[in-house]
């Protein structure tokens, strides 16, 4: 047996990174609002009537998925950095950035309207928080990027059903 490489570390000074109470802060709030969007989506699925109704409905669906999937990615993220998600409805209903999505049936152009508006709300946080992300963890400011990007254009693919030239 040789000696110790001297750059070889020892079991006690490995460590996992760890996210400071800046970043759980972040990632708690791009969470319950990402939370909030798949549920507000799906009220809107449920309830949209009106002309191109099936597209819309099945549009709807994605957005659903999109935020479905990025809060389980943020959440799976804050795990990693030993910081614990609360997705929990309360507090979803008492954190997120969204404004509350009206009961009952939308026609298509309300819910166009409605969507995009929580779609940007989300994106919103999103910006809010990504320099203080991007200050402490640029892998997971990659992933903010990813959200950035995807609900941009979930919200372009949505709105533009209200556009006229």
């Amino acid at each position: 047996m040789g000696t110790a490489s001297p750059s070889r570390k020892t079991e006690a000074e490995v460590t996992g990174f760890q996210a400071s109470p800046a970043l759980r802060e972040a990632l708690q709030r791009v969470l319950v609002d990402l939370i909030e969007l798949h549920l507000q989506g799906k009220q809107a699925h449920w309830n949209v009537v009106g002309t191109n109704f099936r597209d819309l409905h099945l549009q709807l669906d994605e957005v659903v998925d999109f935020a479905r999937e990025g809060s389980d990615t943020i959440a799976e993220r804050m795990r990693a950095l030993d910081a614990v998600p609360d997705g929990r409805s309360d507090t979803v209903a008492g954190s997120t950035s969204l404004p509350e999505f009206p009961a009952f049936e939308h026609s298509t152009g309300e819910v166009v309207d409605l969507i995009a508006a929580r779609i940007y709300a989300a994106v919103a946080t999103l910006r809010e928080v990504h320099d203080t992300v991007d200050a402490e963890d640029a892998s997971t400011a990659d992933i903010l990027h990813q959200l950035i990007d995807g609900l941009e254009k979930l919200a372009w693919l949505i709105k533009s059903e209200n556009r006229k030239v």
